[in-house]
């Protein structure tokens, strides 16, 4: 059995390592290269992939790897890392200081260990199966809010798929005269580390990838919050629609989340 808790402190030291790589690196319009609509990547997502596939290989010889530039397609049987090298790389690229690593690990179907490293800020967020959350070493809990009134909530706007605009405006709208205030930072990870330490009270957003979300499901789950999908159920990672609270307003905003979107899943 691999020891979860020693094989979180090598992902720090490397998504610490990334993250000094990332930082150091200036973009010109000629390093931006277009995916799909609003879909941007420069040389520094793929230098850093490939950096932390090379040393997470050596951790786990036989774990697969889903990653979002593809450095490495490979189908691990119990392991696989599902690796965002730079999530929030618009922000990067117009040198907006909100962006980061990402890194989890699976077992079989499971999630069981997070790493999010919010560059800028220095701000490490990790846990592991049957471990608390930690940012820097502190132990983190979701925050103690009880009502969406008093609620800080975080979300993702939708930048190519528009299928569900509409119903996310309508939910936006909803919130914007409900809650305490909403707020976009254009890192799926860091809106889910900031849930998990208590600085967001919710995020939900849809359109994400497993690379989005991973880590920070891990994260938001061992810091006591709830992690779903729109519908309540658990197809989170895979399914594309995400909500992370913690665990006293989960009911009810679920319920606003289902008035929108419930039956058009």
């Amino acid at each position: 059995m691999i020891d979860l808790e020693h094989l979180c402190k090598e992902v720090n030291s490397l998504a610490r390592e990334v993250g000094a790589f990332i930082k150091l690196q200036k973009i010109t319009i000629d390093d931006i290269e277009t995916k799909s609509k609003n879909s941007l990547v420069t040389y520094v997502d793929k230098t850093a992939e490939e950096m932390i596939v090379k040393k997470l290989a050596m951790l786990i010889p036989e774990a697969g790897f889903i990653t979002e530039e593809e450095t490495l397609v490979k189908k691990g049987v119990v392991y696989n890392w599902i690796i965002d090298p730079l999530d929030g790389t618009t922000n990067f690229i117009h040198s907006i200081p909100c962006f980061s690593i990402s890194i989890a690990l699976q077992r079989n179907n499971e999630l069981v260990l997070g790493v999010i490293y919010e560059i800028n800020l220095d701000e490490m967020f990790y846990a592991w199966e049957g471990s608390n959350a930690y940012l820097n070493g502190a132990v983190i809990k979701v925050s103690p809010t009880a009502l969406i009134e008093n609620s800080l909530v975080a979300t993702g706007f939708p930048y190519f798929n528009y299928v569900k605009q509409k119903e996310y405006m309508m939910l936006f709208q909803d919130l914007m005269k409900t809650s305490r205030g909403l707020r976009r930072l254009g890192s799926a990870a860091v809106d889910l580390a900031y849930v998990a330490c208590g600085r967001f009270d919710a995020f939900y957003e849809y359109s994400l990838n497993s690379w989005d979300v991973a880590a920070g499901a891990v994260i938001v789950k061992q810091a006591g919050g709830v992690v779903t999908d729109f519908s309540g159920n658990n197809n989170f990672l895979f399914g594309k629609e995400l909500i992370a609270t913690n665990n006293l307003i989960y009911g009810d905003f679920l319920k606003k989340v289902e008035i929108y979107f419930g039956d058009k899943n």
